[in-house]
């Protein structure tokens, strides 16, 4: 899969809950793309990844849910993610399409800032902030 196939480069941080072969994947495919372990962030505390990402502009892209939890509790417009759930790929080049096919269905609505859900039955999107319920 190539950029063409996409929309314009976007940024990403890949948790330590994918490999980061899905960083090498999504930077064949022309997006910047870094993995936790290259800041050496692979056992640091979520909201430290979720800083990170905040301060360069990245998407989050992981299986672990609590990154959505992250940004209902700041009610923060940002950073977007990508959470992966109950997925039956997992190959690293697999996720990758699964990733770029996600990206192309929701480019616009991620730099505008969301959360993605990708689950076997499809895609769920919620557009950020997330505001508490009364």
């Amino acid at each position: 899969m190539s950029l063409g196939d996409s929309p314009a480069p976007l940024r990403f941080l890949i948790d330590n809950s994918l490999s980061p072969r899905v960083a090498v994947g999504l930077r064949e495919a022309g997006h910047d793309a870094v993995h936790v372990r290259d800041y050496d962030l692979q056992g640091a505390d979520d909201a430290l990844v979720f800083d990170r990402a905040a301060t360069e502009s990245r998407i989050i892209v992981s299986a672990d849910a609590d990154f959505g939890t992250l940004l209902a509790q700041r009610q923060s417009p940002g950073p977007s993610v990508i959470l992966l759930r109950r997925l039956f790929p997992r190959r690293a080049p697999e996720r990758v399409a699964l990733i770029l096919a996600t990206i192309r269905a929701t480019a616009t609505v991620l730099e505008r800032g969301a959360v993605v859900v990708v689950e076997p039955r499809g895609i769920r999107v919620r557009e950020l902030p997330i505001e508490r319920r009364t």
